[in-house]
């Protein structure tokens, strides 16, 4: 199948890329290079065997976008690409906006002229809030306290009235909880810009001396260890289920949401531990107050992607932990 994967330089696209290139498909990139490295392309290539086609540009060009469409005959798409740090998005929520809701109404409308009726739509936990149960279903009321996880709940609300006037359009929202780890071969993983927004990339920093310290927010939640509880999933779960959506979808039209990740929680604590026995190396971190929007506790209800999508995560924390600190170090003999 042709499939055009937005974001396809990305974290969690490369790592799709890989999974989809590895089934067979041929993908096609778009990325704007915004908050991603063209290099990346190189490394997939050498992962899969095969490079996939990269176009630079904006997803929500329209003319864009219906000519690669026309040029390759897609027939579905994957759409990755968006700004997705909370923080930075209650202090510049029209750049949300405009970047992730515009975006991707540019995407879609170029879907409809061209007749691509599949899509699988990269969405986010975020949208649940603090929850009010655990594990968090689908079914969760969606509480938004940023301007990023509005921009997701809108986009899936638009696909849910588009799908609704599309009959031959087949939607799968996937809702992420917290990705870690990389690829295997160390080639490929989380690579971001600046400070890191997430834990795991922080952690890693830490350990191999190029940050001092880690602030831990928070040792007073009503938790085992009294630090905050995740649902982390290895990346590679996370763009295998991608796939599965993909294959959900070609017998299956209409909205669909589902969840991503583990069905279980580990601490802050947990995760450094776990991280100091896969590399090796001590993590110094200190506790900080409680970051505002912070949930004490969330994991996954996964039962509806076990049973729709045919997928369930397999790899463990050790794994993601230690294919992160691989990561790292194949960064640090490159630099």
């Amino acid at each position: 199948m042709n499939i055009l994967l937005t974001g396809g330089c990305g974290y969690i696209g490369s790592h799709v890329a890989v999974v989809l290139m590895s089934a067979g498909h041929q993908v096609f990139i778009v990325d704007d290079l915004s908050n991603s490295r063209r290099d990346v392309v190189g490394n997939i290539a050498e992962i899969a065997g095969r490079s996939p086609a990269f176009y630079e540009g904006d997803v929500g060009d329209v003319a864009f976008v219906r000519d690669i469409f026309r040029r390759h005959q897609i027939e579905a798409v994957i759409h990755l690409a968006g700004f997705k740090s909370v923080g930075e998005s209650v202090q510049w929520p029209l750049k949300y906006y405009q970047n992730n809701i515009c975006g991707s109404l540019g995407l879609f409308q170029a879907m409809e002229a061209e007749s691509v009726s599949k899509l699988v739509f990269s969405s986010s936990a975020t949208i649940y809030g603090d929850p009010q149960y655990l594990p968090v279903d689908e079914a969760h009321p969606q509480h938004v306290t940023n301007a990023y996880g509005r921009s997701k709940l809108h986009i899936e609300d638009m696909l849910r009235d588009i799908s609704a006037s599309r009959p031959s359009l087949g939607v799968v929202c996937l809702r992420y909880f917290n990705p870690v780890g990389a690829h295997d071969s160390g080639l490929i993983g989380e690579y971001p810009r600046g400070i890191p927004n997430n834990l795991m990339p922080y952690v890693v920093q830490v350990a191999s001396g190029k940050r001092e310290v880690l602030s831990v927010f928070g040792g007073d939640y009503p938790t085992p260890d009294g630090t905050g509880v995740r649902d982390f999933i290895h990346v590679m779960d996370l763009a295998e289920g991608h796939l599965a959506a993909l294959n959900f979808l070609s017998s299956n039209k209409g909205w669909h949401a589902f969840n991503l990740g583990t069905g279980r929680g580990f601490s802050v604590l947990e995760m450094i531990r776990a991280f100091e026995k896969e590399s090796g190396r001590t993590v110094p971190f200190r506790m900080a107050a409680r970051r505002e929007g912070d949930v004490a506790c969330s994991y996954a209800d996964v039962q509806s992607a076990e049973r729709a999508l045919k997928w369930k995560a397999t790899r463990v924390l050790e794994d993601m932990c230690s294919s992160a600190w691989l990561f790292q170090n194949r960064l640090s003999t490159k630099d």
